[in-house]
Parts: C-alpha cells; sequence; structure tokens
C-alpha cells in the first residue's frame, strides 16, 4: 500500500502566514502537520511508500523536509505537480490522478489531507477498508454545527455504512457529519478517477468525485471520534494551536 499525501495546495486563505512555506510544513505546539501523520500512518500494515504530491513552488522546500526524515521507516517520494501558481493548481484530485500516472500506481492508496490534524489512530478505519476491496472508503468526522458542516462535504450514512448522500458545501446542510479528506483507494477502483475526469472536465475537489461515485458504485464511510482540525484558515489554525495537544 501506498500513503498519498496532498500537499499541492498554495494556501492562499492562511497569506501572509505560508505565502513561502507549504501548509504541510506549518508547526503546531512544535511539530510540523505533515509529521503528525506520519506517526499515524508509519505501523498501518502493509504500508510500503509515501508519495507527497505538492507544486513546483513548493518542491525545494519538502525534498529538503524528506531528507531530513531518517527515522521514519519507509521511502518518502515528493512529486511535482508541474504547477506554480493557484491559478493553475490541479485540485486535490487532479493531484490524485497526477500521482497515479507519475509513479504507476497499481497499489492500494491512502489519501491524505497534508492540512488534517487529528489525535485518533486509523488501525480501525484501515483494516474495515481493506475488507472491502471493490469499494471506495472515505474518513467521515461530525463537526457537531451545521454552520460549520457548510464549509465541507456533508454525508449521509445508511446503517451499513454506505454513502447514500453527499452535498458538497451545502446552503443549509441536513447534518453535521462531513467528509474528511483522508479516503482508501482499493487498486481495483483507482481507473474511476480517470473515468471520472473524462466524463466531469472537474479536477478540484475530491469532494465532487466522491459524490460522482456513490451514486453509481458503493462507497463507504467510517466515523472517527476525538479531535480533527481541518487547516485551512488563520482561524482554525490558531485555534489548534490553542487545543491540540
Amino acid at each position: 500500500m501506498k500513503a498519498l499525501i496532498l500537499a499541492g495546495g498554495y494556501g492562499t486563505r492562511l497569506y501572509p502566514l505560508i505565502k513561502d512555506t507549504p501548509k504541510a510544513l506549518l508547526e503546531v505546539n512544535g511539530k510540523e502537520l505533515i509529521n503528525y501523520i506520519l506517526d499515524k500512518i508509519e505501523h498501518l500494515k502493509g504500508l510500503n511508500e509515501v508519495l507527497v504530491v505538492t507544486n513546483d513552488k513548493f518542491e525545494k522546500i519538502l525534498q529538503e523536509w524528506a531528507g531530513r526524515q531518517t527515522s521514519f521507516l519507509y521511502p518518502i517520494t515528493i512529486i511535482n505537480d508541474g504547477t506554480s501558481t493557484p491559478e493553475d493548481r490541479l485540485g486535490s484530485i487532479g493531484d490524485i490522478d497526477f500521482a497515479i500516472k507519475k509513479e504507476s500506481l497499481n497499489d492500494d492508496v491512502l489519501v491524505l489531507g497534508s492540512d488534517n490534524l487529528f489525535d485518533f489512530g486509523l488501525d480501525e478505519f484501515f483494516n474495515t477498508a481493506v475488507k472491502k476491496p471493490e469499494s471506495v472508503s472515505i474518513g467521515l468526522y461530525d463537526v457537531g454545527d451545521l454552520e460549520e458542516a457548510a464549509k465541507f462535504g456533508v454525508v449521509g450514512l445508511s446503517a451499513d455504512q454506505k454513502i447514500i448522500s453527499f452535498i458538497e458545501k451545502p446552503a443549509k446542510p441536513e447534518s453535521t457529519l462531513i467528509a474528511m479528506c483522508m479516503y482508501y483507494l482499493p487498486q481495483k477502483t483507482l481507473g474511476f478517477i480517470r473515468d471520472y475526469l473524462i466524463e466531469s472536465q472537474k479536477s478540484d475537489t475530491a469532494g465532487d468525485y466522491i459524490r460522482w461515485l456513490h451514486e453509481s458504485r458503493d462507497v463507504y464511510g467510517f466515523k472517527f471520534t476525538g479531535k480533527w482540525y481541518d487547516i485551512g484558515s488563520i482561524e482554525s489554525y490558531e485555534e489548534a494551536q490553542k487545543s491540540f495537544l
């Protein structure tokens, strides 16, 4: 299994905090965001490599970071998606597709957003997902507030944990259960991404892909409990600094 960490964004909502620093390398309580992720995935069964997809602006900085991770158990490969400005960025699903093609991936892939910060383990999610080799599984979290939920993809879940509805950033959310940027993509499902891009001509948000996918195939959700932050703004970053230990 490969872990694919998405770090191709430009963090414009965090300017000027990270104008020349990738969001993945922001520190919370003295530790970089991406290193929290490495801690969570290092001992997942079957992991053999970590891929970090970034852009031309931040590639050198992340290459230097990767060179410092000498105690990590597996190789870390930095992938440059070739973009250099927010206007030409590929978007999350575009970067996933780029990495699949660039590395000729033929393995299960665990995708995580580099701006995810959480204190819970991934073992139960992983062990559940690998039992469904024909289906994509995604991480879910209850933000507990409808106004906050409107910033994300809001999910409806059946009793057997199948995604039955997915609305990206609804004006009036009917639930506070949202999709995190955490996807388990079994090898058999990787080709669906190319199908989606051809059909939709959209490569921005992975949420749009999940919405499209669940309409024709089974997609499963896994609800996490604990602390989770989406470090997408200065406000969320400051909140994490105060309350994430």
